[in-house]
């Protein structure tokens, strides 16, 4: 499903991933462990695009993604959660979760608001509540369910568990 080899990844001139290599195996688990500042978040934003990849290549299914934008790695088919979660304060649940729908490519099936309801009852109980009214497992909750509207074939979450 996900393949990942040899990557060297900057940020600025510092040289920061040094030949990160990796495979995910459709329905398998994967994590990615290490001491603080090992590069476990920038190897994700590699995969992404966030931070390129200056050589190496990332490979998701049969297509090669290492020099693609990263809304086009999302859309196909690749869930994100991000370790600060990517709340906002001046939004509701449902707007995130329908900014998030709306996002999400016509051609890929996609999840409805009430199954995300379904999957995490807490957030249907404050879907009119503020992002910053949110407790952080109901932040965490919220930022996992944005990323299930997509239904994506792959689920990167960085730090789930903080």
């Amino acid at each position: 499903m996900l393949e990942v080899e040899d990557i060297h990844s900057y940020y600025g001139d510092s040289h920061v991933l040094h030949g990160v290599t990796l495979s995910v195996k459709a329905g398998t688990c994967v994590a990615i462990l290490g001491r603080n500042g090992a590069g476990k978040t920038t190897t994700l934003k590699s995969i992404l695009g966030y931070v390129p990849a200056r050589s190496g290549s990332v490979r998701f299914g049969n297509t090669d993604i290492t020099r693609e934008a990263t809304y086009r790695i999302v859309r196909r088919g690749i869930g994100y959660v991000p370790e600060d979660r990517g709340i906002f304060p001046s939004l509701t649940v449902d707007e995130h979760l329908q900014v998030a729908f709306s996002q999400t490519s016509e051609d890929r099936p996609r999840r409805t608001l009430e199954d995300i309801y379904d999957f995490f009852p807490r957030l249907a109980e404050r879907r009119r509540n503020y992002g910053n009214q949110l407790s952080g497992g109901e932040q965490q909750m919220l930022a996992i369910g944005r990323a299930l509207i997509s239904e994506p074939e792959l689920l990167i979450l960085d730090e789930p568990s903080e």
